[in-house]
């Protein structure tokens, strides 16, 4: 049965004093994104397409972190959505073609910088340099079609890659795009979101079978609990405040587990919002300052306090979990002394948020690359899905597990397969596995694992890679 669409959540009407900053509108004098100066000079940009730029505003889709505009069946707040990501990207939708004139000498592009080779405009033809040539000529489609195709088909399988970027490309163009490199026999497809969040992928499979948050807006939006790990939103996602503004409105605490105290989630100015605008709004109620590296010693360090102040579900522990009591065990050869140690909080503190957890009857968990750009990512993954499961916060409204991914196609591109270690479906390259698809699709997919990214680059360096197709992404920056 399908579900029925929500209409949009409004703020409670209730004024909040509680959580006020103070008189300051729009935290004037502080160091912090200046939303309303961004619109201002967006509208200047997109000056003489401006009726092109509202219908993108309106009916598009946000290229900064893919937030549409409707569709949802839990969609959340009403309006036109407005981060100054998606302000600083719409130019690039609106702007004119470029002068194909003005890459005839590469020379004077190397003046540029990144934003300067971009406001030259859109590359509308495709552009043609050789070896040795000063610069760039404006070809034919067939003709660049054709130096394409010849050029993969001189070199072969093993010598060909592509690499596509996590923003601004749609989940339509990564499966062609993964389907077209299996097609040529090429098993070198990787893009941005497997560096980010290659750790949560793999650990939320491992441990419930998908690879992506458990939750929905409605249910940020509803909890009792927020807590972040690694992440600062207001910075890096900051349409996530405007949720969190909602949430806090209607009584959820907030919680932040990093190493440093993030300005912008003690306080925060939501544009959008009057009351916040004026006033500001106090995001977090705790800060727990660990280590650099110390998440796993810290989280460990709480889950043995609920393990003894009976702060477990046991119920759903024991009807939907497997191996809990040996990770008690494992809990148990730990001290509190060297857990002190390894994560540079005190055994209070654990005691703390130990409580504070399980006082409340439903939480989110939420985190970024703060805890999966590490050696030990998969287990800093890990120790927070074991939190989650201790509480039952998996599987209900209200609760759950959230990946916090940092650009517009991060999730898309890894569901279409385009990996060099996965399929479409998120499914492992294997041998059973391609066979099926091979079956499907009427070619022979290739059944072994091809080179990521970071491989790609070293295997250009020892000369092992003749051609690297890049869509949208730029090494350099």
């Amino acid at each position: 049965m399908a579900r029925r669409k929500r209409g949009a959540i409004r703020s409670p009407r209730r004024l909040r004093r509680d959580l006020w900053v103070g008189f300051k509108p729009y935290g004037a004098g502080e160091t912090k994104p200046n939303h309303y100066a961004e619109i201002v000079r967006t509208v200047w940009e997109n000056r003489r397409n401006l009726r092109y730029a509202w219908r993108i505003l309106r009916r598009g889709v946000c290229d900064g972190c893919a937030l549409g505009v409707a569709g949802f069946h839990d969609w959340t707040i009403s309006g036109v959505h407005l981060c100054t990501t998606r302000l600083n990207l719409l130019r690039v939708n609106t702007m004119d073609a470029a002068d194909p004139d003005r890459f005839a000498d590469v020379d004077s592009l190397r003046r540029l910088d990144g934003k300067e080779l971009r406001d030259l405009g859109r590359l509308a033809h495709p552009m043609v340099r050789h070896r040795g040539e000063p610069g760039f000529r404006r070809a034919t489609w067939n003709e660049a079609l054709d130096l394409v195709a010849a050029a993969i088909t001189r070199a072969g399988p093993d010598r060909f890659g592509l690499y596509l970027t996590a923003r601004g490309l749609t989940n339509e163009t990564y499966y062609v795009a993964q389907k077209v490199v299996r097609f040529l026999g090429s098993p070198n497809i990787d893009n941005a979101a497997r560096v980010c969040h290659a750790p949560s992928t793999t650990t939320l499979k491992e441990a419930i079978g998908v690879g992506a948050t458990t939750i929905s807006y409605t249910d940020l939006i509803d909890t009792d609990l927020v807590v972040l790990f690694g992440s600062n939103v207001a910075n890096a996602q900051p349409v996530v405040m405007k949720y969190l503004y909602l949430a806090r409105k209607r009584g959820a605490r907030v919680a932040v587990v990093n190493p440093l105290r993030e300005p912008g989630l003690e306080r925060y100015w939501v544009p959008s919002n009057v009351e916040s605008a004026l006033f500001g709004t106090r995001m977090a109620d705790e800060f727990f300052s660990v280590h650099t590296g110390g998440d796993i010693a810290f989280l460990n360090g709480v889950l043995k306090v609920l393990v003894a102040d009976g702060g477990l579900d046991r119920d759903f522990v024991a009807t939907h979990t497997a191996g809990f009591d040996d990770l008690v065990a494992e809990l148990g050869r730990d001290s509190f002394d060297d857990l002190e140690r390894a994560s540079g909080t005190s055994r209070a503190d654990m005691t703390r948020f130990a409580q504070m957890y399980a006082s409340a009857g439903r939480a989110v968990l939420v985190w970024s690359m703060g805890i999966t750009q590490h050696e030990h990512g998969s287990d800093n993954v890990r120790a927070i899905v074991n939190l989650a499961l201790a509480r039952g916060n998996v599987g209900r409204q209200g609760a759950g597990l959230m990946p916090v991914r940092g650009h517009s196609g991060v999730q898309g591109g890894a569901e279409m397969g385009a990996y060099a270690t996965a399929l479409p479906g998120g499914i492992p390259v294997d041998a059973a596995n391609a066979g099926t698809l091979s079956a499907t699709w009427g070619f022979e997919v290739p059944d072994r694992p091809g080179l990521n990214a970071a491989e790609m680059m070293e295997a250009a360096g020892r000369g092992d890679l003749d051609i690297l197709y890049s869509s949208g992404g730029n090494f350099l920056d």
